[in-house]
């Protein structure tokens, strides 16, 4: 079992690196925004989030800090997810809604150094093994 399981992990490992690996005729701008990316999803960048209403021109809502936005991807479509990093092990997840009148920007707010030469691949164990928890049962 424990043989099958290292299969598995070493074939999603190779699978994930060849794809990582990029097209090798990528733009200096295409590499370096996919690691700016990458960065920004690693909770490294600090991002300001505006929403405001398009027909006012008021702003609704600003979210500062570390956190990483993603749009389509949620269970709630014509949505906009904002997770940011508020501690070390402690995280915020805010869901909003995007209407025709309602719309959002997202700002990087301070420059960060990235490689335009090299893609940035994130390598997280745990994810793709879990720590299972198995509690014994005493006394039955």
């Amino acid at each position: 079992m424990k043989k099958k399981i290292v299969i598995g992990v070493a074939g999603l490992f190779l699978a994930t690196g060849l794809t990582g690996c990029g097209n090798p005729f990528s733009s200096d701008a295409d590499v370096a925004s996919g690691n700016l990316s990458k960065a920004a999803e690693q909770f490294e960048i600090q991002r300001r989030v505006v929403f405001f209403n398009g027909i006012t021109d008021k702003y609704l809502l600003q979210i500062d800090g570390l956190c990483s936005v993603e749009t389509g991807s949620s269970a709630l479509s014509g949505s906009l997810e904002v997770t940011c990093k508020t501690g070390p092990t402690t995280f915020k997840k805010h869901f909003l809604g995007l209407s025709d009148n309602v719309s959002f920007f997202v700002e990087q707010i301070d420059a960060a150094k990235v490689s335009t030469y090299n893609y940035r691949v994130i390598f997280k164990p745990d994810a793709i093994v879990p720590n299972i928890d198995l509690k014994t049962q005493v006394g039955k």
